[in-house]
């Protein structure tokens, strides 16, 4: 107060404090991001590098966050390991295929199949399922009911112009299986299965033959995967024969064990090996959802299925050996988390 009662000169106007600055924005994350590769132990190159030269094992699709620290490093979404973790995916030493499961849900284009097969290495092989247009004998709602008769379901011009042809022309050389996997058939068709595999043995008929379509693909297999265990008889493994498609053996509870699936595979010896190992069978036909809830976030094994390993090994062994190829792709309701059954599997098929 004595200041401003008795000034000794007029004091000068204070200038205003300048204006605060606009707050920093950050700057939008790039578009390019990268999904870094995880820092993989040396023993996983060494392993590798015993492996059969036409063994492909990979997993069952590639975009889960969970397997940060077993395939990429830092955490990611979904959405953005789908767009961009196929290539970091595919310099795992062990991931020599992937299953494009998506393509059951709506058909792939050439150019999508093109974008996926730039991204990984020459000797990388795709496993991709056929479209349910031609694979489903049914139409069903989202939660998996039947609505209606698919009249797509086994329909050889669908089956190319859908599938086959599409896949061929964007996988190229990179085409490894592709697997018609039939859905579960209702009971009035388990009820006609000659009639079923009939139309399925014309719908592999009117293909091209294996020996066109390895023109474009030289490791092509053509594949068929089942869900019912009625079609598992003599004279389907006979309409694949007739055809030069084989079976895929499926890890799935709706079929009998792995070791009870053999004699289809047998009976078309000597050929190629294609396995889809999905779901562990202590989950039952409809476990699924279970098996998930279970194993989320897909970061360890949690059921170990020993024999299902052994069984699978034992084929894929044998397969090799006799100069064909073996395709083996592993879902993390298998065992609890993909990456880590491939590298059990690797272990059990290195030399």
């Amino acid at each position: 107060m004595q200041d401003r009662l008795f000034p000794e000169a007029e004091a000068p106007p204070v200038a205003p404090p300048p204006a605060p600055a606009p707050p920093a924005v950050a700057a939008p994350r790039s578009r390019l991001r990268q999904v870094r590769p995880a820092p993989w132990p040396t023993e996983l190159a060494d392993l590798a590098a015993r492996l059969p030269e036409r063994l492909h094992l990979g997993t069952s699709s590639w975009s889960f966050p969970g397997w940060d620290g077993l395939v990429w490093e830092g955490e990611y979404t979904e959405s953005m390991l789908a767009r961009r973790g196929l290539a970091t995916y595919a310099q795992h030493p062990l991931m020599r295929a992937v299953s494009l499961d998506r393509a059951f849900y709506q058909p792939l284009t050439v150019a999508q199949y093109a974008g996926y097969a730039e991204q990984v290495p020459p000797d990388f092989r795709f496993v991709v399922k056929a479209p349910s247009v031609v694979a489903d004998a049914l139409v069903r709602r989202e939660d998996g009911q039947g609505m209606r008769a698919n009249t797509g379901f086994l329909d050889p011009g669908l089956a190319w112009s859908a599938f086959v042809e599409p896949a061929l022309q964007g996988l190229g050389a990179r085409a490894g299986a592709l697997v018609f996997q039939l859905s579960p058939l209702a009971p009035a068709m388990l009820g006609r299965m000659p009639h079923c595999i009939e139309r399925l043995q014309a719908m592999l008929a009117a293909l091209p033959s294996l020996a066109q379509l390895r023109a474009q693909a030289p490791d092509l297999v053509i594949a068929v995967e089942v869900r019912n265990a009625e079609w598992l008889t003599p004279a389907f493994a006979e309409a694949l024969r007739a055809s030069g498609a084989t079976y895929c053996l499926g890890g799935h509870a709706k079929l009998p064990p792995i070791a009870e699936q053999l004699p289809v595979l047998r009976a078309l010896w000597p050929g190629p090996m294609v396995c889809r190992w999905n779901l562990n069978r202590l989950h039952g036909a409809y476990g699924y959802e279970d098996a998930k809830a279970l194993y989320l976030p897909f970061d360890k094994l949690v059921d170990p299925d020993l024999e299902t390993r052994t069984a699978l090994a034992r084929v894929a062994r044998a397969t090799t050996a006799a100069g064909h190829h073996a395709y083996l792709t592993i879902g993390n309701k298998a065992e609890g988390s993909a990456p880590l059954t491939v590298e059990a599997m690797a272990r059990l098929l290195a030399d």
